[in-house]
């Protein structure tokens, strides 16, 4: 069993984004929550329409407050335009309620679809779409490793992953030979 990979090709983010917009919106916004925000697959299918939307003066909130599941740790996340595009894209299609699951199954009353059925909407993608195999997970390493190659800080990194060590984050940016190359082709003393 291979570790789960970050999307490294910033094209194929995009044919991900753009087949699932055009297929399922809902699928849409969990993508692109997933890759802006570094959150577990749990604690993003947990999140109702009240945990990002101001209801009271109709706009999106800034931060999704939580505590994250499996860590238990409180987490303040910020709400950037790629997600506040998204969350407005799903709202033009969709009626939305407070107390509604944003990610909400068929089946039930009000709950939220499983982590299966998540990695299921990925794993049917990237069949789809004929590229690599893609899990949830790989979501919130995508994040990294873009954040990672736009010069951000991995010590930073390594706070907005709540890990107890660098190595930890160092082996979650899934860094390949070639990142490491470009880092020795690209300084000329």
């Amino acid at each position: 069993m291979g570790t789960t990979q970050p999307i490294r090709n910033k094209e194929t983010i995009e044919v991900i984004k753009k087949y699932f917009k055009e297929n399922n919106v809902r699928n849409y916004l969990l993508f692109v929550l997933g890759i802006n925000t570094a959150l577990r697959i749990s604690d993003i299918l947990k999140l109702k329409w009240k945990d990002i939307y101001d209801f009271k003066n109709d706009e999106i909130k800034s931060h999704i407050a939580l505590v994250e599941q499996k860590t238990g740790k409180e987490t303040l996340v910020a709400i950037n335009q790629s997600v506040k595009a998204a969350l407005e894209t799903f709202r033009n299609t969709n009626k939305v309620r407070p107390d509604e699951f944003i990610f909400r199954s068929r089946k039930g009353e009000n709950k939220p679809i499983g982590r299966t059925r998540a990695y299921t909407i990925f794993a049917d993608a990237a069949k789809s779409l004929n590229i690599e195999k893609f899990s949830c997970h790989s979501l919130r390493k995508t994040f990294g490793y873009h954040a990672w190659k736009k010069n951000q800080n991995p010590v930073l990194l390594m706070e907005v992953y709540n890990h107890s060590s660098f190595a930890i984050t160092r082996k979650y940016l899934g860094i390949l030979q070639e990142d490491k190359d470009s880092v020795f082709l690209s300084v000329l003393l």
